[in-house]
This record gives structure tokens, sequence and C-alpha cells, in this order.
């Protein structure tokens, strides 16, 4: 049953830290436009880094639960 859990909680860190990483692209093509006013651009930036941070968040924690799946 443990296994189980944390096959589905890998999964679900697998699957959000994609989300990050979609994000994190997004992101930064907003901030390299230079047809956008320099205050999106700024702000984009910084959800890029944010989005970087939770995307490297979810992949450690779904290699923690992938471990523990196997064992």
């Amino acid at each position: 049953m443990e296994s189980a859990k944390q096959a589905f909680n890998y999964v679900a860190e697998t699957v959000q830290g994609a989300a990050s990483g979609v994000s994190k692209e997004a992101n930064k093509e907003v901030a390299k436009d230079s047809n956008a006013p320099i205050g999106t651009r700024v702000s984009a930036a910084a959800d890029a880094l944010g989005d970087k941070v939770d995307q490297s968040t979810h992949e450690n924690k779904a290699e923690v639960h992938k471990n523990i799946a196997k064992n």
C-alpha cells in the first residue's frame, strides 16, 4: 500500500514539475520580448525564476518518492 502511495506521489510531483517547466519557458519568452513593456518583462523574469525553483523542488520530491516506492 505504501508503494502505491509513493508511486502516486511520484507521478503527481512529476506532473507539477513539468507544469512549472512549461510556465518557466513561457515567462522566459515574455522576458525576452523587446516589444513588451519593461515592467512586464521584469515581472516575467521574476516569475520564471520562481517557476525554476518550483520545478526543481517538484523534481527533487518526485525522485524521493520514486526511491521510497522502490524499497
